[in-house]
This record gives C-alpha cells, sequence and structure tokens, in this order.
C-alpha cells in the first residue's frame, strides 16, 4: 500500500516561531537624547529683538515654515527652472540616491535572516567499484550503481537573544541615517547652486557699473584731452585721465573671469558639460525677501544632518545588543529529506524517501576577551556618537545665528553705502565743476572718480553678499525639510523598487 508523506505539524511551526519572537532581547534599550535646553523663544540675532534698527527684517515667528521648494520664496522664474533640473540631474544627488537605495538592500539582507535556509540540490551519479577488494569491507565489489536523488536541506538559528533582530535594526537606522544624508546633501547642493546663481547677477550688475565707469572716463578724457590741444588744460591732466580710464576697463574685463567660473559651477551642480552651459547676461539688484525662522526650539526638527546624527546614535545602541548577543550560545536546527533511487521511475515512489533533523549549539568559551572588548569598542562608538550629536546640534544653532546676524547687518551696511555712493557722486560732480572753472588740479576729480567706482564695488558686492546670506540662512533652517519627510525603520525596511537594480548606462 503506498503511503501519503504527513504534512509538517502546524503546531511545530507555530513553536518553533514563537520560540524565536519570545527570545530575550540582550542590549540596552534606547532612549533618544536630550535636545539642548532652550530658554529663549526667539532667536538671538533675528530683527525680532532689533525693531528699532533699519534694514531687512525676517518674518513674523509665526508665520508658516518654508515646505518643499524654498528657493521659490526669492520669486526669480529662472532660479527655479535651474533648481528643478539640478534636482533630476545632480550626480551628486543621485550619488547618494543611490547610497540609500542600497542602505534599504541591506536592511532587506539583515531580515532575511528570520527565515530558514532552503536548498534543493537534485543530483545523478553512476559509478563502479573496484573487483579486487577482496578483503574490502565494501559489499558488491566490482559492481556498477546508478543513484538519482532529489534532497531538500533546511537551516534555521532562532533568534533567542535578539542577535538577528539587532542586526535588523542596525541595517534600519543606518538606511534613514542614508535617507537624512541624501536630504542634506540634497539641500547643500540646492543653495550652492542659488548662491552662485546671485553671484553672477551680482557680476552682471558690477558689470554695468564699470562699463558706466569707462564711458564716462572715457568722457572725461576727451574732456582733457581736447582742452590740452586747445591749450587751456595740462598734459599730466590727460595722463591722469587715461590711467585712470584704463584702470576702469582692466576691472571691466576681469568680472568675466568670475562670472565664467560661477557660470561653470552651475554646470557641474546641474550636470551638465561646461562648454555647452551659459546663463543670459541679467543685471539686477535684489532685496532679500523675510525668511520664516520659527521659533529656536523646533530648529532640530528641520535639520537633515541632527536627524542624521540622531540615528547614528541609534544604530550604534543596537550594535551594542549585537556585541551582548555574541556571549550567548548560538542554536542552529537543521533538516534533511527527499528521495533516493538507482532507478529514476522510481524517484517518486514511497520507499524511496530519507529523511533526517538535528539540532547544534556552539558557544565560545575562550576568546582571550575579544567578545568584551569588542562590547566596550561599541559603548565607546556610542559615546562618540553621542558627542557628535550634541555637538551637530550646538552648531545648527550657530549656523542659524550667525546667517540672521550677516542678513541683519548686511541690511544695515546696504542702507549706509547707498547714502555713501549718493554722497561720492555729489562729490564727484563737484569736483568737474571745479575743474572746468579752474579751481582744482584734475588729480582732484581722479580721487573722486575713484572713490566714487570703489562705493559702488563696495554696494555691489553688499548686495549680493545679503542674498547668499539670506540663502544661508534658509540652509540654516533646513529648507523645507522636517523630521516628517525621514522614513520609519518600517519603512525603511520595505523592499527597494526593482527598478533600482537596474544598471545604469
Amino acid at each position: 500500500m503506498t503511503r501519503t508523506p504527513r504534512p509538517v505539524s502546524s503546531a511545530l511551526l507555530s513553536a518553533l516561531c514563537a520560540l524565536s519572537l519570545a527570545g530575550c532581547m540582550v542590549g540596552p534599550k534606547y532612549h533618544p537624547p536630550a535636545p539642548p535646553q532652550i530658554a529663549a523663544k526667539n532667536y538671538k540675532e533675528s530683527t525680532v529683538n532689533f525693531q528699532n534698527q533699519p534694514g531687512w527684517k525676517v518674518a513674523d515667528p509665526a508665520a508658516p515654515m518654508l515646505q518643499g521648494k524654498w528657493w521659490q520664496v526669492f520669486h526669480q522664474p529662472e532660479l527655479n527652472a535651474l533648481e528643478d533640473q539640478l534636482n533630476i540631474d545632480n550626480q551628486t544627488i543621485r550619488q547618494y540616491f543611490n547610497q540609500y537605495m542600497a542602505a534599504l538592500a541591506l536592511v532587506a539582507e539583515a531580515r532575511s535572516q528570520y527565515w530558514p535556509t532552503l536548498t534543493f540540490s537534485p543530483g545523478w551519479n553512476r559509478q563502479r567499484s573496484s573487483g579486487n577488494l577482496r578483503a574490502s569491507s565494501l559489499a558488491n565489489t566490482g559492481s556498477t550503481s546508478t543513484m538519482w536523488q532529489t534532497p531538500l536541506d533546511a537551516s534555521w538559528s532562532p533568534d533567542l537573544w535578539g542577535k538577528i533582530r539587532n542586526e535588523v535594526r542596525t541595517e534600519e537606522y543606518t538606511a534613514q541615517i542614508s535617507a537624512a544624508d541624501l536630504a542634506g546633501e540634497t539641500l547643500t547642493e540646492q543653495a550652492s547652486l542659488a548662491e552662485y546663481y546671485f553671484e553672477i547677477r551680482g557680476q552682471d550688475q558690477l558689470q554695468v557699473i564699470l562699463n558706466q565707469t569707462v564711458k564716462a572716463d572715457k568722457a572725461a578724457l576727451d574732456a582733457t584731452q581736447g582742452a590740452y590741444d586747445a591749450g587751456t588744460g595740462d598734459y599730466i591732466a590727460v595722463v591722469e585721465a587715461r590711467t585712470t580710464l584704463e584702470a576702469a576697463q582692466s576691472a571691466a574685463t576681469a568680472v568675466g573671469l568670475a562670472r565664467a567660473q560661477y557660470e561653470h559651477a552651475i554646470a557641474v551642480l546641474l550636470g551638465r558639460v561646461a562648454s555647452d552651459f551659459s546663463i543670459p547676461v541679467l543685471p539686477m539688484v535684489y532685496t532679500p525677501p523675510p525668511i520664516p525662522t520659527g521659533v529656536p526650539s523646533e530648529l532640530l526638527e528641520r535639520r537633515p544632518d541632527v536627524a542624521a546624527a540622531e540615528r547614528t546614535l541609534a544604530a550604534a545602541n543596537a550594535t551594542i545588543g549585537i556585541g551582548y548577543g555574541a556571549f550567548f550560545p548560538q542554536i542552529t536546527l537543521s533538516a534533511s529529506g527527499g528521495t533516493q533511487t538507482s532507478d529514476i521511475v522510481h524517484i517518486a515512489d514511497w520507499p524511496s524517501r530519507f529523511w533526517s533533523l538535528g539540532a547544534s549549539a556552539s558557544q565560545v568559551v575562550f576568546d582571550a576577551g575579544l567578545y568584551r572588548a569588542t562590547l566596550h569598542q561599541y559603548e565607546a562608538t556610542y559615546n562618540a556618537d553621542l558627542a557628535s550629536y550634541r555637538q551637530t546640534s550646538l552648531t545648527a544653532f550657530q549656523q542659524v545665528e550667525d546667517a540672521l546676524v550677516a542678513t541683519r547687518n548686511y541690511s544695515q551696511q546696504i542702507l549706509q553705502q547707498q547714502l555713501a555712493v549718493r554722497d561720492s557722486q555729489q562729490y564727484l560732480d563737484m569736483e568737474m565743476q571745479r575743474y572746468r572753472t579752474g579751481v582744482d588740479p584734475y588729480i582732484d576729480v581722479t580721487i573722486a572718480q575713484t572713490t566714487l567706482l570703489s562705493d559702488q564695488q563696495v554696494l555691489n558686492t553688499l548686495d549680493v553678499s545679503d542674498m547668499i546670506a539670506s540663502v544661508q540662512l534658509v540652509q540654516a533652517l533646513g529648507g523645507g525639510w522636517n523630521l516628517t519627510q525621514l522614513p520609519t525603520p518600517k519603512q525603511a525596511g520595505s523592499q527597494p523598487p526593482a527598478r533600482i537594480y537596474r544598471i545604469q548606462k
């Protein structure tokens, strides 16, 4: 009578799973570090605390924070288009994205240890033993035999002490770190693009200033040359006018160098070849918009680098649990079964079956202090990561305060420098009149021309610095990012999209 194999008892499988899931979880429980104690309701350098000072003002602390495409607050369509292109084609962002995808794959690799390993290895073998083995213990010497087999082997190490669970948590936290690093690098690239863009526009405006200066200096040279030719002027005035003109022309030529380099830098950010990329000339003077800063207590929730530092600490804590798990024995359950026959037609017959069950335990009894030293290493790494988290948090507040004081001071300097430009223009007009009436020598006109140009250049530099400080303030505040955008450990443990496994050409 042919017997049918009985299915594996579901109760047995449930018991084994319960044995694994109910195992002890060794190692310290993770508690997120306490953030720095913040007593101030507003940032120290915010204009909220400097109400009577003229210049740029930050948005009200209760104003909605920036979200998503933060660069749109500057209302520059060309910048918006460049930023959108950067988010698609920037190679550094792609690099960090694929590193995040690799981190997700490592989570899946760690989670696979929860399950048994099954190996199916069918085979065929034909052999003949020697006939000259009269004293051998082998039976049927000199015979030929054939073997067909379909073995299925299973091996499983239940997670009794939480070692695998800690490994999975470590990889999940590491994936969160990678996600935060991706957000932080994306923000860095976006901010760099905005800074280079405003640098270019500043160079375009500087070119206008210098071109106007060259034009005015040419007119002054013509006037002094005409006076000299008419016998009413000195030749030294011609030389002084020519020298001033040549200096202005040299400065106007130098503008092209810095502009081209910023343009090349933007090309690299956009994943473009610098030789095939250009930005049209558009001289403009910008006034930074009010930037909503929120309150200091919210800052750490908006910084990707702080989130990465905290998740690094969580991963280090889980690694300590792995270190504790090494002190406990490892249990391995194994099973093997299948069919064996000398004739393929009987491969599925019940009498052809074979099976085996087994269990083993392994425990290191002497390692010369290796496990304990490794555990001490993990604990020291945790303490170092805790200090790194605190330092990153402190640096975040420093960067915000630095950017705030920069924007506030630059805006005040701009107002003062605008008055200086107005007065230096009046100074030049008066000196030109005094020169024409013969009261002052032309050297006084040259001094006035140099003063005006210097004041105009300083004002242009302040305008650019003010815009860059605004971008840096946005970056210091975390851009449009917040903790809700960080994937949870469960989300980090999900299988990455299949498309990421394609090799890019």
